[in-house]
């Protein structure tokens, strides 16, 4: 998968989540996203180990400890009976395995709701800081003009989509602020089932998607 993806995470954003920042849903396109990308992997790592240096490294990190902290350690270990977990193998499928945790499974456990034009959506439950939805573009399909009054994080999970940015495939995610109005119109090839992530509304031009927008939440 590593070798097909062209877009990848930018610095601030792999940083924000080593650093825990990022809301949780924007927490989950990331854990998404590293789970199919080597390279965005690799990096997320690297400022993860910066930061355990700077905990060693940063004197208020340290805590004095008493003489039978040791031991009380081991009296809490004690105290709770040690469990078999049988660890089983998550299926392959279409969604990682980070958004299958979230669904309940891949593809055949997803609550599709028609937004119309052939298009549907399934809101994931996230904290309400953000909003995080699965999207299924049918081949050739367009979603509405539109600009955001925030950010925009959209992940391909299945297919490609166009739009005025460049063509993303399975993996890319694109990152949409205030600066970006575009038309996202699906490959002809495959209907195209995407993770998008949104910290505000998104700033649709047309009427007739200002009015469902009330509705369906984007």
């Amino acid at each position: 998968m590593t070798d097909t993806i062209k877009h990848h995470l930018t610095d601030d954003i792999l940083m924000s989540y080593s650093a825990g920042t990022l809301p949780e849903a924007f927490n989950l396109m990331v854990a998404s996203h590293i789970s199919l990308c080597d390279v965005c992997r690799a990096q997320a790592e690297s400022f993860d180990a910066v930061g355990g240096e700077l905990l060693d490294t940063s004197k208020s990190a340290h805590t004095s400890m008493t003489a039978d902290s040791l031991a009380a350690t081991f009296a809490l270990i004690d105290a709770h009976p040690s469990e078999t977990i049988t660890m089983k193998a998550r299926p392959k499928g279409v969604l990682p395995s980070p958004l299958q945790d979230y669904v309940g499974g891949d593809l055949e456990s997803v609550k599709w709701r028609a937004i119309g034009l052939g298009v549907k959506q399934a809101v994931l439950p996230t904290s309400s800081d953000a909003s995080s939805r699965l999207l299924f573009i049918p081949a050739g399909a367009a979603m509405p003009d539109h600009g955001h009054e925030g950010i925009e994080m959209t992940m391909v999970l299945q297919g490609a989509f166009q739009d005025e940015d460049d063509y993303f495939a399975c993996g890319d995610v694109e990152f949409a602020d205030s600066d970006l109005h575009h038309t996202p119109i699906a490959d002809i090839h495959t209907d195209c089932i995407c993770l998008a992530v949104t910290d505000a509304p998104l700033k649709f031009k047309g009427i007739i998607p200002r009015i469902a927008q009330r509705f369906i939440g984007i």
